[in-house]
């Protein structure tokens, strides 16, 4: 039995989706649970030709032995869960905790009517502040209240608990990035929760005496979508020189690149309670490391970067993305 929670330890855009998608296909877990936000983040999984990108389901549907369920703390769009679940086939398997808050046209409508929040903030305008506002205030709806989503209905804290219980293993999948969280980013340029590991568990029901190991992923060049402080911010014409272009998941915006920021990762790290560190974009501080599959194929220049990065962090780092294709990946868990 092993409980895992997977989070980003930026401000998003990590690449948590290929390490979900690898670490469920190689601990084979019974249930891929998301807590997080809502569908304002998006992620991407590219398996082999085909590539996917999801903002409701969890990012683990590519392995198909799990059940997949969105926690009690997730913001549902009952439009955006229609399209995902028509789009990747996944009606068989997906749930939703019945306690979920739905968001409504008019919260999309206030998010982008909002001039400090689409403005100021950089909000993607998908409305889930004003959603979470609402639920702060009681006025919320619940997934129990549209009939529509009735079949996919579930206690998810129940199912997890019981999941655990049996000896199975389970994967609790994070969105957004540490930077954007509420309580810990950098405010007011934040997501409307916390996005660290112990929300995550939280959002799922999940107690902390039941997490085994917490994985928080690491950009070699960490980027951010909107505005807000970016201490390692480099300019545009450097990135496309290093060959980095980035576009967001949900909003299409071409995000922002920066260096390593090792004040952050170690941060970071501390506050998720980081067990295990993932690297990503390892291809982007030596071209020569792409699709490698094996540590002993990284070249000495990725293994100064390695070496540095797990100084800042603390822990071991011992998953290493090296392209964007879900077996592109080194694995010395």
């Amino acid at each position: 039995m092993s409980c895992t929670i997977i989070v980003g330890g930026f401000f998003g855009d990590e690449g948590k989706g290929k390490i979900v998608a690898h670490v469920a296909h190689k601990d084979k877990p019974s249930i891929i649970s998301r807590g997080g936000v809502g569908p304002n983040a998006g992620h991407t999984v590219k398996v082999k030709d085909n590539e996917y990108g999801v903002r409701m389901i969890p990012s683990g549907f590519v392995y198909p032995g799990a059940k997949l369920l969105i926690g009690s703390g997730v913001l549902v769009d009952p439009n955006v869960l229609k399209n995902e679940v028509e789009r990747l086939g996944v009606e068989d398997r997906i749930f939703i905790d019945a306690r979920c808050g739905i968001i409504e046209a008019e919260h999309i409508a206030q998010d982008k009517g909002n001039e400090y929040l689409s403005k100021k903030i950089g909000s993607t305008g998908t409305g889930c502040g004003p959603a979470n506002v609402a639920r702060v205030n009681r006025t919320a709806k619940q997934a129990k209240d549209i009939p529509e989503l009735k079949k996919y209905l579930t206690d998810a804290a129940v199912e997890i608990n019981s999941a655990l219980d049996r000896g199975e293993n389970v994967i609790l999948e994070g969105t957004q990035g540490f930077g954007i969280s509420l309580y810990f980013g950098t405010y007011p340029f934040v997501t409307s929760k916390d996005t660290s590991a112990s929300q995550i568990a939280a959002d799922n029901g999940v107690g902390p005496t039941r997490i085994d190991d917490v994985i928080v992923v690491f950009k070699a060049y960490p980027t951010r979508v909107g505005e807000g402080p970016f201490g390692t911010e480099m300019t545009r014409e450097e990135s496309h020189r290093l060959g980095i272009a980035e576009f967001g998941t949900v909003t299409h915006r071409e995000r922002r690149i920066g260096g390593w920021d090792g004040k952050m990762a170690k941060y970071s790290a501390m506050i998720n309670g980081c067990t295990i560190g993932a690297i990503t974009g390892i291809d982007h501080v030596d071209p020569e490391c792409f699709g490698a599959t094996e540590y002993s194929q990284l070249t000495p220049k990725a293994l100064e970067f390695l070496k540095k990065a797990e100084e800042d962090i603390g822990v071991p780092i011992k998953l290493i993305s090296t392209g964007p294709e879900m077996s592109q990946i080194i694995d010395i868990r």
